[in-house]
C-alpha cells in the first residue's frame, strides 16, 4: 500500500519529535535535552490553543441551542453566563485575584464537594443492588469496605468505637493506596504504549 506524501511527511515529523523528547530524557542539558524543552513548550502552547478553540466551539454550540429555543435551552444560558463571567473576571483579577479565589471557594469546591456526595449515595445504592440480585464473596466485600467508610467517616462513631477508626487507617492506608498505584501504573503503561505506536507510527491520527 502506497502511502502519500502528506501521511510520510507527518509520520517523520511526529516519530523524530518523540524520539527526540523521548532521548533528551536520558541526554546532558547541553544535548537533546534543550531541543526537547522547546518541543515541550510547543505542544503546550499546542494543548492551550486547543483549548482555547474547544471553548469556543462549547460556546458557540450553546449559543445556538439558546437563540433557537430548544429544549434545555436555560441551561445552555446559565453555562454561557457562568463562563463569560468567569473569564472575564479571570482576565481582569488574575487567576490569583481575591475574586477569583472566591469563585474557586464558594462555587466550583461545594459543587465538586456534591458530586463526591452523590457518589456515596450511588455507592450505597449499588449495594442495595448487589443484595438484592447476586451474593458472592466479592460483593460481600464490596458491600463491607463501603459500610466501613460509611461508618468510620462519620463523626458519632468516630469517638465511640476505636478499632473501626484502626481498621479503617489500614483499609485507606494499605489497600486503597495499593490498588491506586497498581491502576497509575497501568495507565502509565497505556501511555508508554500509545506513545510508541504513534512514535512507530502504527498509528496515525493526523491522517483523519
Amino acid at each position: 500500500m502506497k502511502l502519500p506524501i502528506k501521511t510520510i511527511i507527518l509520520s517523520l515529523i511526529a516519530t523524530i519529535s518523540g524520539l527526540v523528547v523521548l532521548i533528551g530524557y536520558f541526554t546532558s542539558p547541553n544535548g537533546l535535552s534543550a531541543v526537547r524543552q522547546v518541543i515541550l513548550q510547543w505542544a503546550v502552547i499546542l494543548f492551550a490553543v486547543a483549548l482555547i478553540a474547544g471553548v469556543i466551539n462549547l460556546s458557540r454550540a450553546h449559543l445556538s441551542k439558546v437563540t433557537a429555543g430548544q429544549k434545555g435551552w436555560p441551561f445552555s444560558l446559565a453555562l454561557l453566563i457562568a463562563l463569560g463571567s468567569t473569564l472575564l473576571i479571570g482576565l481582569v483579577y488574575t487567576p490569583t485575584g481575591r475574586p477569583t479565589q472566591w469563585i474557586f471557594n464558594f462555587i466550583q469546591l461545594p459543587v465538586e464537594t456534591s458530586l463526591m456526595a452523590v457518589l456515596a449515595v450511588i455507592l450505597t445504592y449499588i449495594c442495595a443492588r448487589l443484595l438484592s440480585r447476586r451474593l458472592n464473596l466479592f460483593s460481600i466485600l464490596f458491600i463491607g469496605a463501603v459500610l466501613l467508610v460509611l461508618l468510620a467517616t462519620m463523626t458519632y462513631f468516630q469517638p465511640k468505637i476505636q478499632a473501626l477508626n484502626t481498621i479503617y487507617t489500614w483499609v485507606t492506608q494499605v489497600w486503597v493506596v495499593g490498588g491506586v498505584r497498581g491502576f497509575l501504573i497501568g495507565i502509565a503503561l497505556g501511555i508508554i504504549a500509545t506513545g510508541l505506536r504513534a512514535i512507530l507510527s502504527i498509528d496515525r491520527p493526523y491522517e483523519r
